[in-house]
């Protein structure tokens, strides 16, 4: 199996760490540290879709508190 073949095979799940920042993880690997599943799973595509339209502000947690802002979902 090709490289790209394995790629398009691979799940993934969505992850989120204490900033509320996203990325993915191979879905046969345990976690990251820092990092928690975020419920969803899919092929990569898929995931990166969904990161799309939940991570909709990319400033980190910490620092929108630090600004006050009222969006700390």
């Amino acid at each position: 199996m090709s490289q790209t073949d394995q790629a398009s095979t691979t799940r993934y799940r969505v992850v989120v760490n204490h900033e509320e920042q996203y990325s993915i993880w191979p879905q046969e690997r345990e976690n990251p540290l820092g990092w928690d599943d975020a419920g969803f799973a899919g092929t990569k595509e898929d995931c990166l879709a969904h990161i799309r339209e939940v991570w909709t502000d990319i400033t980190p947690l910490s620092v929108r508190n630090a600004l006050g802002s009222d969006e700390t979902t």
